[in-house]
């Protein structure tokens, strides 16, 4: 089978790939007419932020996986890819550690002003008085939006700082029980935002979510309060946000922007960068070494799964549900043609087998396999699977 990648990856990374197929094409920064016009004997391809269009799924013949090298799909075409019966795997949370430790060195410059101490001393400006403000952290209470991978990472750094910790999350609610005795969490975001002197948002775009950080949550905010936002951009209302730093003298830190290039380089400017209390990176949660090998060490391991067992991990277009309404629970001989009659009599029935999963038993002489169908068989098809030979016992179940 064949692998191209089109992403930068490690040297050990691509001879680790190469152990497990015999052709790893390594193509990074390839573009979109290339990739056209080279992927079709591609079974496995590896992808960063290249576009993987639907043109290009069109013309990917032996194409069986791809894998996003970073959380979702990325610029992958997920449907057309579907359609064609390709897997699209990812490489979540391996930059939960870089994200959760970013966020803290923006919390401390908030807090201690180091971005503004650095360029006084760069202006020749020695004036300790205008900077002895610091609240300090120990007895504060942080607000995490959005209780992820990366919100837990903080949680867990915040606590080392002797810091109080409340959070919010769809997927955690204050009434769900927690195995993290020592987190609090919220009902509501602005109830939130009313307890927090810190607040840092790691709400992403897969919690289709609606933009939490708008003029209610700021005016919930203390005033003189820190909000730190690494987040997915469509969180926070830019305009609200302004207006509240100015407003409410809140401090606040920004790795994501609602219209920050997608590029490496490139002219940008933003009206919060310029406000007093903001200090902002360029959307560098992400970027560490220990975050590129993390994906570059998960990336071989889906790899090897895939060809090694057939095992699929971190999929993402795989139905969450099954149309399958009915199951055939069989027991059958471990013999050649046995499953083939048993489709066959589905088949002649006009049904269709959603799924099918099969376990062989100890010494391979008999096998318990399921089948899942989309409609239920009739008396006639059951009965003539039951008369099979080699069919040991069966049951039809109807899918809850």
């Amino acid at each position: 089978m064949r692998i191209l990648v089109t992403c930068e990856l490690p040297t050990a990374t691509l001879e680790q790939l190469r152990s497990l197929a015999s052709d790893v094409g390594y193509r990074p920064g390839i573009t979109a007419p290339e990739l056209r016009n080279n992927v079709a004997d591609v079974g496995v391809l590896i992808v960063g932020n290249t576009r993987v269009s639907p043109e290009i799924i069109d013309h990917a013949e032996s194409l069986q996986v791809i894998v996003r090298a970073g959380p979702g799909p990325g610029n992958v075409a997920l449907e057309e890819a579907s359609a064609q019966g390709i897997f699209i795997t990812h490489c979540p949370d391996m930059h939960a550690s870089a994200v959760a430790e970013l966020t803290f060195g923006l919390i401390l410059a908030l807090d201690r002003r180091i971005v503004e101490n650095t360029l006084a001393l760069r202006e020749g400006r020695w004036n300790r008085a205008e900077f002895t403000d610091a609240r300090g952290l120990a007895g504060r209470t942080i607000g995490i939006l959005g209780y992820g991978p990366v919100g837990r990472l903080v949680a867990r750094r915040a606590l080392a700082f002797d810091m109080h910790v409340v959070a919010w999350s769809p997927l955690s609610p204050a009434t769900t029980p927690t195995s993290e005795p020592e987190i609090e969490f919220c009902n509501w975001p602005r109830e939130l935002a009313r307890r927090s002197d810190i607040v840092t948002v790691h709400a992403s775009a897969d919690d289709e979510l609606e933009t939490l950080i708008d003029a209610e949550f700021l005016q919930s905010m203390p005033p003189g309060a820190y909000l730190v936002h690494v987040g997915h951009p469509g969180a926070a209302d830019e305009a609200a946000l302004a207006e509240a730093i100015e407003e409410r003298n809140l401090r606040v830190a920004l790795d994501v922007f609602s219209s920050a290039p997608t590029g490496d380089q490139a002219h940008f400017r933003c009206q919060l960068c310029n406000l007093p209390g903001v200090i902002a990176t360029q959307h560098i949660g992400p970027l560490t070494e220990q975050a590129r090998r993390a994906t570059a060490d998960e990336i071989v391991r889906i790899v090897r799964a895939y060809l090694v067992s057939g095992e699929v991990l971190n999929c993402l277009n795989l139905a969450e549900h099954s149309p399958a309404t009915w199951q055939l629970v069989l027991r059958i001989r471990d013999q050649v043609g046995v499953m083939a009659s048993i489709l066959g009599a589905v088949r002649a029935d006009g049904i269709n087998a959603e799924e099918i999963t099969s376990r062989v038993f100890t010494g391979a002489k008999a096998s318990c396999c399921t089948i899942a169908l989309d409609e239920r068989p009739s008396t006639e098809a059951l009965d003539a699977i039951r008369s099979l030979p080699d069919v040991l016992h069966l049951e039809l179940r109807a899918v809850v």
